[in-house]
């Protein structure tokens, strides 16, 4: 049969379409090799959430015909969907996909194989409004399974291209959620991680007038589950009915991922974010009253175009009062066709990053303190993967433990947490 390789750039949500993807593949018969080798056909699933990202997809796609110049290159994501004609402009690219009917991967990398010319099926994604539900054929060779189970966006932050990557918000229905979690669960994952692009709004499409907190127990009804995770989520769609099941039933991960974005009231009205840092600094101190030993993590964007360097220094203030457990920080980046590429007052490139060193240096403190405050106590950790004779793996509120002693991949034990260790803690496990 014909080797096909696939490749991922981005999120989560990226990588478990193309876990889906692979598995069409696999269902047709097609041999899956590793990107690097030399292959028929080259599937990428690309990235658009900053121009790093769109560059790196660049490159792989020329990687990947240099490899094997007479190979079909199948190209997808929200770069394709949002750039199609700079991916067609690219040698080697045969089909242009975007970010919906991927559940046709395969039938057209072999039409692109029958007939010449490039083969371009990007649609209007304002026009989508159904999930694309493609149940996984084959389990992800990881620990950790993630559940897709929302797509699409409607906030329009002012920075961010997404919205128009994605479309407007499309959920999966509960069924098809509880099936797909029992499948994983039966193939001996421990721990399920439930993704989207806005999973917050999850079910504000369908009928059935169902939350994220609904989709949340319909997974927890699945017997021999140890961990329910959710991805990133908007802190004011930490609904009181969401928070009670993250409060009340111990098999849910004590982490959330919180993207702040700017500790600055004005920079965050400029992004169109829907809160202040009053708020947001009341949640935080309430999930944190009310969950022990939560950990909150988030993204900060510094050098938004307007931002001044007395509205930095607000955004430091802030953070330094908040116990973040982890923090992503990232410079500005310029995204055609959002609102703030069209401001005439970016921050200079440089400004950028020497506002994005003196963040990240906080972020790196807070990291140390969050785990400094676990030294000495058991917590259940899952362990992922082994390296050199030295395993890893997670905390419930993600903090990364290492050890040496005997343990299985994949199985969770209580480990005594005794030293900083790389980005994490070094750990003794329990007899």
């Amino acid at each position: 049969m014909p080797k096909v390789a696939l490749t991922t750039l981005g999120c989560k949500v990226n990588q478990f379409e193309t876990e889906t993807m692979e598995g069409l593949f696999k269902k047709k018969g097609y041999d899956i090799v590793p990107f690097e080798e030399r292959a028929d056909f080259y599937v990428i699933n690309t990235c658009s959430v900053t121009s790093l990202g769109d560059r790196k997809s660049r490159q792989i796609i020329r990687r990947a015909q240099r490899t094997n110049e007479n190979a079909i290159i199948a190209v997808c994501g929200c770069y394709a969907q949002v750039h199609p004609e700079e991916i067609k402009a690219i040698d080697g690219v045969r089909v242009v996909l975007g970010t919906k009917e991927r559940s046709k991967i395969v039938e057209y990398v072999e039409q692109a194989a029958r007939e010449d010319g490039i083969l371009d099926e990007v649609g209007n994604i304002m026009e989508s409004h159904e999930f694309e539900d493609i149940p996984l054929y084959d389990m992800p060779q990881r620990t950790r399974a993630f559940l897709k189970i929302e797509d699409g966006c409607q906030n329009f932050c002012s920075y961010c291209i997404i919205p128009y990557a994605r479309g407007p918000v499309k959920s999966r229905h509960l069924d098809k959620i509880h099936s797909e979690a029992r499948k994983l669960v039966d193939a001996g994952f421990k721990e399920i991680v439930l993704t989207g692009i806005h999973l917050g709004a999850y079910g504000r499409d369908l009928e059935e007038n169902v939350t994220l907190a609904d989709a949340c127990r319909e997974v927890l009804k699945v017997e021999g589950l140890k961990r329910l995770r959710l991805g990133s989520l908007e802190s004011i769609e930490l609904s009181p009915d969401l928070f009670a099941l993250i409060r009340e039933d111990e098999r849910f991960c004590a982490h959330l991922h919180l993207p702040l974005q700017a500790g600055s009231d004005a920079v965050l009205k400029d992004m169109n974010r829907h809160y202040d840092t009053a708020e947001f600094g009341r949640l935080i101190e309430q999930v944190e009253r009310e969950v022990p030993g939560v950990a909150v993590s988030t993204d900060i964007i510094v050098g938004f175009p307007g931002e001044t360097e007395a509205q930095f220094a607000d955004s430091l203030q802030f953070v330094e009062k908040m116990n973040f457990s982890r923090m992503h920080v990232f410079p500005y980046s310029k995204r055609s066709g959002t609102p703030a590429a069209e401001r005439k007052d970016q921050v200079p490139e440089p400004v950028k990053k020497e506002r994005a060193r003196r963040m990240q240096e906080l972020a790196s403190r807070k990291t140390e303190d969050f785990h400094k405050s676990f030294l000495g106590q058991t917590l259940r950790v899952l362990f992922e993967t082994n390296t050199d004779g030295i395993t890893d793996g997670l905390t419930d509120n993600y903090i990364r433990v290492y050890t040496k002693d005997e343990v299985s991949c994949g199985e969770i034990y209580e480990v005594e947490l005794q030293n900083l260790y790389k980005d994490g803690v070094w750990g003794c496990v329990k007899k």
